[in-house]
C-alpha cells in the first residue's frame, strides 16, 4: 500500500496488519490442508483425517468473527476516509480476502465429504476384499486336496465330476473377485491424488492367486480329458498292436520255414528275395517300437491305478503276453537274418557284424559324451533326463542284438579244431586253410571281446550318467524351491516397502508411529536373512568341476541377493530419515522454530542446541534473535523517564507485550509447568526442555487468543530472553527455577498470587523459607533488571542485604512463612519494587481519567495521572511527570499523589482534604517528613535513594547537573564501580550528610538516567566501524573508560578531602575557641544529660562525623571487593588476547564465537559487556565481599602522582597500571578515611 495512503489514513496500517495476519494463516492452512494426503483403504488413516479435518474447520469457525470484525473494521474506514484510491484498496483487499476465506472453507466441507465417502467406499472395498480373499482361500484348500490322476474309466469320470462342480464353484466365486475388483477400480478412479498403492497391490494379488487358480483347473481339466483319452484309446491300441503281432509272427514263422529249407540258401535268386521279404518285416518291427513302448509305458500307468484290481492281474499277464511275443519276434528276425547271411562265408558275415556293432557303440558313447555337461538351471537337466531316458531305451533295445553276434562268435569259435588254433608258423609262407581258419577265429575273438568292453564300458557310463541326471534334479529342484520362497516372500516386503509414503509427506505427529512400524518390519525380516544365506549356501554348493549353474540361475540369485541388500539400505535408509526427520521436525525439535525468522536471516543451532542467528547479507553472527534486537533498540525509547523502577517496569511491559506473557495466566503457566513434571526446581533444563514448556505455554495461548500469537515467534523470543536473562554464557542450561521465575513473573495474575506461587517453589515441604532458598529467589528475580541495565537502582546484584532485611523484618527467625513474605513484599523492597510498579504500569495503561494535564493540556489524561496535594486542580500527565516538566507556580518538592485507575468521589474529598492541610504546612515540614514509596536495605549503594510512588510520594528539586558524571555501561560490574565513586561524591558534596533533608532522594536517579541516555545516544551515534572487532580491541576500550572514570573518582575524592579538612579544622577553631574540653567518649556512649545549646551542638556534629566514618569505611571496602572484581575481568581479558583465533568459531565454523560474534553488530556490544559482567560478577563470592581491608601508608597525593604517571597523553594498551591503579585506589580510600576520622584528632 501506498505510504501516502497510510500517511493520510493512518487507521490502515492496523487493518493491514490484520489483514495480513489472517491472509498469512488462510494461506497455510490451505497449503497444509492441500498436501495432506490419506492411504486409501487404511480405515484408521482415513477416520484419523476425518477428525484432523473437522478439528481444522471448527478452528476455521473460531476465527469467522476475526474476519467479520476485518470485514466490519474496513466498511468504518471507508465510510472515515474520502480518498477513493484507500477505499479501493479496502475493497480489493475485502474481497480477496473473503473469496480465499470461501475458497478454504468449501475445500474443507467438499474434502470432510470426500472423506466420509472414501470411508464408506473403502469398507465396501474391504467387505469384498475379505470375502475374496476366503474364496481364495477355499479355492487353495481344493487344489491342495486334488489326488493324482487315476487311470481307470470310474476314477476318471469322477475326477472330472468334482472337476466340473470346482469349476462351476469357481464361476461362482468369480463374482466375488469381480466386486472387490469394481470396488478396487472405484477407489483408484475416484481417489487418485490420494494414496492408493495399498488398494493397488492388494487387487493385484488377488487378482494373480485367482489367475493362478483358473490356470490350475484349465490344467487339470486338460490332463484329465488326456487321460480319459488314453484310456479309452489304450484298449483299443493294445488289440490293435496284437492283431499286427499275430500277423508279423506268421509272417516270421513263414520266412524261417523258408529259409530251411534244403538248396533254399544255394539258390542265390531265392536268398535275395527271403532277404528283402526279411527287411520288410524288419521295417515293420522297427515302425512298431514306439508304439510298443507307448504300450507299455501306459500300461504300467494303468496298472499302478488298478492296483490290487483282478482288472490289474489280468492287464499284466497281457502286457507280459505282449512283451514276451514282441521279445520272440525280435529274435527270430535276427535268427532269419543270421540264417540267410550265412550262404556267404560266416566269418565275413560275423566280422561284419562285428564291426557293425563297435561302430554302433562308438556312436553312442560320442552321443553321450555330447549330453555332458550337467546343465545349470532344472528345465536343462529335466531335458537331459528326457534324452537320456531315449538313449537308454535305444540300448536295451540294441542289447539282444549285441547278445546274439556275441554268442554267435562264441559258437564259431568254440567249433575250429583246437589243434589248428594252437598251431603256429614260425616263418611267413603261404598259409594253408587251416591257419588261415586260425588267424580268422583270433581277429573274430578279438573283435567280441572288443564288443563286450565297449557295451559294457557304455552301460556304465551310462548308468553313471544317469546317477549324475538325478543327483543334479534333485539340488537343482532343493534350489528352485528355495528361490522361488525367497522370491514370494522377498515380493511381500517389497510390496509392504512400495506402500511407503515418502517421508516429507508423512505428519509430524505420526513420524513416531511409522519408526515403530518400520523397526517391527525391520526385526521380521530376520528369518528372510536366513532365507537369503539357505540360498546362497546351495548356490554355492554348485561347483564348477561338478555343476555349474547357468546364467539364468546365476541373474536370479543375484537378482534375489541385490534385491534383499535394496531391501536392508531401504529400510536402514528409511529408519534413518524417520529418525532424521523426528529429530529435525519432531515434538523435540527446533525446526518449527526456523519461520521465526525472515531473510536474510537464518536460524542455526551450535551443538549444545542454542540457538543462534546468521545474517547472509553481512555474513555475520549473534545470539539474540533479530526481533529481539529490535524491541531492545525500542527500549532506548523510554530512556527519558527519570524514575528508574518506573523506567525499568515500563521496558519490562513492553518486553512482556512482545513476549505475549501478558495473556498468560498463572493457573495456565502452572498446567504447563506440571504437565512437563517441571518439580525438581534445582534441576538443570536444557534447551529442548525449554522449548517443549514454552511451546505447550503458547500453543494454549494461541488457542486462546489464535490472532495474536505467533507460536514459532514467541517460543523463539521467550527463549532468547530467558536465556539473556540467566544464561548468558550460552551453556544450553538453566535451572527449573529461574524458568518459572522468568515466566511467573512476566505473567497475567494477580500480584499477591505471584507472591505466593514464588514462594512456594522455594519454601520446604513444611511451608518453611529459610535465608539461603529466600537468596536463591530473589537472586533470580533480580536478573530481570540485571539484563536491562537497571540492576543498581535496585540494591545491585547483591541480594544478602535484601535476604538480611526479610529476616529482620520477621525478628530475625531462623525460617519465614508465607504470611511474613507477602508482609514484607507489600512494603515493595527496594529489590523487588520494579515487580508492583510493572503492575501499575499495565493497570494504567488503559486508563482515562477525567482531567487535564496543566503542562501539555492533554484531557483526558490516559495512563497515570498525578493530583498535586499543595494546589487545587492540579494534574500532571504520565509523560510530563516522566520528564520532570512543571508548571509555574508549581514546585517538584511539592506533595503529590498518583492514580492508576480513575478517582472515586471519596478519593476526591480526601485528596481536598490534603490539599487544604498542606496550604498551612511549609517547605520544613515536607523536608522533615519524607515519604518513601518503598522499603530500602542497607546495599552496596547505600545511602541512595529511589522514588517510586505508590499513593502519596514527595519530590524535591534536583541541584546537581549529572554532566560530569561517568557514562553507564550495561556491564553490572563497570556500572557499580562507576555508582559507588559518584554517589560517593554527589554525598560527601552536599555537605557529606545523608541526614541533611535538603538532599534530594531522586536526585541519585535522575543522574543515573541522564548518565544512561548520554551512554544510549554514544551507542547510537557510533559508527560500525567503530565497533570492536577482537578482544584486543575490547580490552583498548575498557582501558580507555577506566582510565577516564578513575581520574574523575580521585579527583572528586581529592574534592572531597579537601572540603572535609576545611570542615573538620572549621570545628576544631569552634571548639578551642568556645574552650571547651575534649569529649571524653564517643557521643552516642554519653549519658544523658543537661548541656548547653553549645556543647549539644559539638556532640551531634561529632556524631556526625562519627557516621560518616563508618560509611566512608564501608565504601572503602566496597571499592577494595570491586578491586578484586577488576583483576579477575582484566585476568579474563587477557586470556582472551593469549587465547589463539582458532579457539572463536561457532558451530564450526570460523565466523566467531557466540561470545566475541555479537560484536559484528553495533545492537549486540551491549550483551556481549552484559555476558562478560555476569560472569565476572558470579565469581565473587562472599569472603571476598567481606575481607578486610589492607594496611596501606600511601598518601592521596602519591596516589594522583601514579595514575598520572599511568595514563600518558597518547592511548596504549598499559593494562598493568590499571592493576595497580586499582590496587592503590584502594588504599588512598583507606587511608583517606584513616586521616579523617582519626579518633585521636577529635579528642
Amino acid at each position: 500500500m501506498p505510504s501516502s495512503v497510510l500517511l493520510e489514513v493512518p487507521a490502515l496500517a492496523d487493518f493491514n496488519k490484520a489483514w495480513a495476519e489472517l491472509t498469512d494463516w488462510l494461506a497455510r492452512l490451505d497449503r497444509e490442508i492441500k498436501s495432506q494426503r490419506v492411504k486409501v483403504g487404511d480405515l484408521d488413516d482415513i477416520n484419523d483425517m476425518i477428525i484432523k479435518q473437522k478439528a481444522v474447520l471448527q478452528d476455521l469457525e473460531q476465527r469467522r468473527p476475526h474476519l467479520d470484525e476485518l470485514i466490519t473494521a474496513a466498511q468504518n474506514l471507508k465510510n472515515k476516509t474520502s480518498n477513493q484510491e484507500a477505499r479501493t484498496i479496502i475493497t480489493d483487499r475485502i474481497e480477496k480476502i473473503q473469496s480465499q476465506w470461501d475458497e478454504v472453507h468449501g475445500y474443507l466441507q467438499s474434502r470432510r465429504q470426500q472423506l466420509q465417502e472414501m470411508l464408506k467406499d473403502s469398507t465396501q472395498w474391504l467387505e469384498a476384499k475379505r470375502e475374496a480373499e476366503q474364496v481364495l482361500e477355499q479355492a487353495k484348500a481344493k487344489l491342495e486336496s486334488w489326488k493324482e490322476i487315476s487311470y481307470t474309466v470310474e476314477a476318471l469320470k469322477k475326477q472330472n465330476t468334482e472337476l466340473k462342480q470346482f469349476s462351476k464353484e469357481i464361476r461362482q466365486w468369480q463374482i466375488n473377485v469381480d466386486v472387490a475388483n469394481d470396488m478396487a477400480l472405484k477407489l483408484l478412479r475416484d481417489y487418485s491424488a490420494d494414496d492408493t498403492r495399498k488398494v493397488q497391490l492388494m487387487t493385484d494379488s488377488i487378482n494373480a492367486s485367482w489367475a493362478a487358480i483358473n490356470k490350475r483347473v484349465c490344467e487339470r481339466e486338460a490332463a484329465l480329458e488326456s487321460a480319459l483319452r488314453m484310456l479309452q484309446q489304450f484298449y483299443l491300441d493294445l488289440e490293435k498292436f496284437l492283431a499286427w503281432l499275430t500277423e508279423a509272427e506268421t509272417t516270421a514263422n513263414v520266412l524261417q520255414d523258408a529259409t530251411h529249407k534244403e538248396k533254399t540258401l544255394e539258390d542265390a535268386k531265392m536268398v535275395r528275395d527271403l532277404m528283402k521279404q526279411w527287411q520288410e518285416l524288419q521295417a515293420e518291427i522297427d515302425a512298431h517300437t514306439d508304439i510298443f513302448h507307448s504300450l507299455d509305458e501306459n500300461g504300467q500307468k494303468i496298472l499302478r491305478s488298478l492296483e490290487g484290481s483282478e482288472d490289474a492281474t489280468l492287464l499284466q499277464r497281457r502286457l507280459d503276453n505282449m512283451n514276451l511275443r514282441w521279445s520272440e519276434l525280435r529274435k527270430k528276425s535276427l535268427n532269419i537274418r543270421s540264417h540267410l547271411e550265412a550262404s556267404t562265408d560266416q566269418w565275413k558275415r560275423l566280422h561284419l557284424s562285428l564291426q557293425e556293432l563297435l561302430a554302433w557303440l562308438q556312436l553312442k558313447e560320442d552321443e553321450l559324451k555330447q549330453q555332458a555337461p550337467i546343465g545349470g538351471d532344472l528345465p536343462t537337466v529335466q531335458k537331459q533326463n528326457d534324452i537320456h531316458r531315449t538313449f537308454k531305451r535305444e540300448l536295451k533295445t540294441k542289447e539282444p542284438v549285441i547278445r546274439s553276434a556275441l554268442e554267435t562268435v562264441r559258437i564259431f569259435v568254440a567249433e575250429q579244431p583246437v589243434e589248428a588254433v594252437e598251431k603256429v608258423c614260425p616263418e611267413p609262407r603261404d598259409l594253408s586253410p587251416e591257419e588261415r581258419a586260425h588267424n580268422i577265429t583270433k581277429l573274430l575273438q578279438r573283435q567280441a571281446d572288443e564288443v563286450r568292453t565297449e557295451w559294457d564300458k557304455l552301460n556304465l557310463q551310462s548308468a553313471d550318467w544317469q546317477k549324475k541326471i538325478d543327483d543334479a534334479l534333485e539340488r537343482l529342484q532343493g534350489l528352485q524351491e528355495a528361490m522361488d520362497e525367497l522370491d514370494l516372500k522377498l515380493r511381500q516386503a517389497e510390496a509392504f516397502k512400495g506402500s511407503w509414503q515418502p517421508v516429507g509427506d508423512l505428519l509430524i505427529d505420526s513420524l513416531q508411529d511409522h519408526l515403530e512400524k518400520v523397526k517391527v518390519y525391520r526385526a521380521e525380516l530376520v528369518p528372510l536373512k536366513e532365507k537369503v544365506h539357505h540360498v546362497n549356501e546351495l548356490a554355492h554348493r554348485f561347483t564348477p568341476p561338478d555343476i555349474q549353474l547357468s546364467q539364468y540361475n546365476l541373474s536370479c540369485v543375484e537378482d534375489l541377493n541385490t534385491r534383499w541388500k535394496v531391501l536392508q539400505v531401504a529400510v536402514d535408509e528409511r529408519i534413518k530419515q524417520l529418525h532424521e526427520a523426528h529429530r529435525d521436525f519432531g515434538p523435540t525439535s527446533q525446526h518449527f522454530l526456523t519461520t521465526s525468522v525472515q531473510g536474510p536471516w537464518e536460524r542455526a543451532i551450535s551443538p549444545n542446541k542454542v540457538p543462534y542467528y546468521i545474517n547472509h547479507e553481512t555474513q555475520t553472527t549473534c545470539w539474540d534473535h533479530p526481533k529481539m534486537t529490535e524491541l531492545y533498540q525500542s527500549l532506548a525509547d523510554l530512556n527519558n523517564v527519570r524514575f528508574s523502577a518506573y523506567r525499568t517496569a515500563m521496558k519490562l511491559r513492553r518486553l512482556q507485550k512482545a513476549l505475549c506473557l501478558d495473556l498468560l495466566s498463572l493457573s495456565a503457566a502452572c498446567d504447563a509447568l506440571d504437565q512437563h513434571n517441571l518439580k525438581q526446581n534445582d534441576q538443570p533444563m536444557d534447551i529442548l526442555q525449554i522449548i517443549n514448556c514454552l511451546t505447550t505455554i503458547y500453543d494454549r495461548l494461541e488457542q486462546e487468543h489464535n490472532n495474536l500469537v505467533n507460536v514459532p515467534l514467541c517460543v523463539d523470543m521467550c527463549l532468547n530472553w530467558l536465556l539473556n536473562v540467566y544464561d548468558t554464557g550460552r551453556t544450553g542450561r538453566i535451572r527449573v527455577l529461574s524458568f518459572k521465575t522468568g515466566v511467573v513473573s512476566l505473567c497475567k495474575a494477580h500480584l499477591e498470587d505471584k507472591y505466593r506461587y514464588l514462594f512456594k517453589q522455594v519454601a520446604s515441604s513444611t511451608g518453611f523459607c529459610d535465608q539461603r532458598r529466600l537468596g536463591l529467589l530473589l537472586h533470580d528475580s533480580i536478573q530481570i533488571p540485571r539484563q536491562l541495565g537497571e540492576v543498581a537502582s535496585f540494591g545491585g546484584s547483591n541480594i544478602e542485604p535484601s535476604v538480611r532485611s526479610c529476616f529482620q523484618f520477621a525478628n530475625n527467625k531462623p525460617e519465614i512463612e508465607a504470611a511474613l513474605f507477602l508482609d514484607w513484599m507489600r512494603l515493595e523492597p527496594q529489590s523487588m519494587v520494579w515487580l508492583p510498579v510493572l503492575h501499575r504500569v499495565a493497570a494504567a495503561e488503559t486508563a482515562k481519567h477525567q482531567a487535564k494535564c496543566n503542562i501539555c493540556k492533554e484531557c483526558p489524561i490516559i495512563g497515570f495521572r498525578y493530583r498535586s496535594l499543595k494546589h487545587f486542580n492540579y494534574d500532571i500527565c504520565q509523560s510530563c511527570f516522566f520528564s520532570g516538566r512543571v508548571a509555574k507556580g508549581h514546585k517538584m518538592h511539592y506533595p503529590m499523589v498518583e492514580y492508576c485507575t480513575p478517582t472515586t468521589s471519596g478519593e476526591d474529598v480526601r485528596d481536598f482534604a490534603k490539599v487544604l492541610k498542606n496550604k498551612f504546612r511549609t517547605k520544613r515540614y515536607f523536608a522533615k517528613h519524607p515519604r518513601m514509596g518503598y522499603l530500602p536495605v542497607q546495599t552496596v549503594l547505600e545511602g541512595d535513594n529511589m522514588e517510586t510512588p505508590v499513593t502519596l510520594i514527595n519530590f524535591w528539586p534536583v541541584d546537581s547537573a549529572p554532566a560530569s558524571s561517568p557514562q553507564l555501561s550495561h556491564d553490572d560490574t563497570h556500572s557499580r564501580i562507576e555508582h559507588y565513586a559518584s554517589r560517593l561524591a554527589e554525598m560527601e558534596n552536599t555537605n557529606g550528610s545523608y541526614l541533611n533533608d535538603s538532599i534530594s532522594p531522586n536526585e541519585s536517579i535522575d543522574d543515573e538516567h541522564l548518565l544512561i541516555q548520554h551512554y544510549c545516544q554514544s551507542l547510537n551515534q557510533e559508527s560500525p566501524l567503530s565497533q570492536p572487532q577482537s578482544p584486543a580491541q575490547i580490552l583498548i576500550s575498557l582501558e580507555s573508560e577506566e582510565r577516564g572514570e578513575l581520574e574523575r573518582i580521585l579527583a572528586d575524592l581529592e574534592e572531597e578531602n579537601r572540603n572535609l579538612q576545611a570542615e573538620y579544622d572549621r570545628l576544631k577553631q569552634q571548639h578551642e575557641h568556645k574552650g571547651l574540653s575534649p569529649l571524653p567518649s564517643p557521643p552516642e556512649m554519653m549519658p544523658v544529660s543537661p548541656q548547653s545549646p553549645r556543647d549539644a551542638e559539638l556532640i551531634a556534629e561529632a556524631k556526625l562525623l562519627r557516621q560518616h566514618k563508618g560509611r566512608l569505611e564501608a565504601r572503602m571496602q566496597i571499592l577494595e571487593d570491586h578491586n578484586k572484581q577488576l583483576e579477575s575481568q582484566l585476568h579474563r581479558l587477557r586470556q582472551l588476547l593469549e587465547q589463539p583465533q582458532a579457539d572463536a568459531k561457532v558451530n564450526g565454523t570460523t565466523l566467531s564465537s557466540p561470545s566475541t560474534s555479537l560484536q559484528r553488530s553495533g545492537s549486540s556490544q551491549p550483551m556481549l559487556l552484559r555476558v562478560v559482567g555476569s560472569q565476572t560478577s558470579e565469581t565473587m563470592g562472599e569472603d571476598e565481599l567481606l575481607s578486610p581491608p589492607q594496611d596501606t601508608s600511601t598518601g592521596l597525593e602519591e596516589v594522583m602522582e601514579q595514575l598520572n604517571n599511568s595514563f600518558p597523553s597518547s592511548r596504549g594498551h598499559n593494562v598493568g597500571s590499571l592493576f595497580h591503579m586499582a590496587d592503590d585506589l584502594g588504599r588512598a580510600m583507606e587511608t583517606l578515611v584513616t586521616v579523617m576520622t582519626d579518633d585521636k584528632v577529635l579528642e
